[in-house]
């Protein structure tokens, strides 16, 4: 992993800066700064509005009583996008915004989602625990609502010290 890492921090910024100079040379210098500039803007505008979608449906999620694991990997998304758009360069931004988009995320989310249960040899399944077939096999309704029971004991004096080591035993 380590190698893959290192090449990517190497070939990365080769070919940014390669990009640049090629486009820089049939363009010229200011419009290809002016394009980095507006390339920036429009993505800053878009992880706004995009983190803001997230957000909402991140918070409906968990006023349904489900896990929002869609939608903790969507923000994850949003935020690896943002960073990558943060980054000078076309390739970072272009690839910034296909992190961004909603239908490349969710893309990315399904074949991650394959790839993950085919090599772990599970079935993911995002929504509540408890809920579905796995909850009514086991005498419940399906639905993600607990009912726990037990007792508690409310204690208000300090628990009694421990006696010292020497003292009181019969050995000091």
């Amino acid at each position: 992993m380590l190698p893959v890492f290192l090449i990517l921090f190497i070939l990365v910024p080769i070919a940014e800066l390669w990009l640049l100079i090629k486009i820089g040379g049939e363009i010229g210098v200011v419009p290809t700064l002016a394009l980095l500039i507006f390339d920036s803007l429009v993505g800053a505008a878009l992880v706004r509005s995009q983190s803001r979608v997230a957000w909402d449906r991140f918070n409906r999620a968990l006023a349904a009583g489900r896990v929002p694991g869609r939608e903790v990997f969507d923000g994850a998304m949003i935020i690896m996008g943002g960073a990558l758009l943060l980054a000078p360069g076309f390739l970072t931004d272009a690839v910034g915004l296909i992190l961004l988009l909603p239908p490349t995320n969710a893309a990315i989310r399904a074949f991650l989602v394959r790839s993950v249960s085919k090599r772990a040899g599970v079935a993911w399944r995002v929504g509540g625990f408890a809920t579905g077939a796995a909850s009514r096999r086991a005498g419940g309704s399906g639905s993600s609502e607990y009912d726990y029971e037990g007792t508690a004991t409310e204690v208000t004096d300090p628990p009694p010290a421990l006696p010292d080591a020497g003292e009181g035993d019969g050995r000091g």
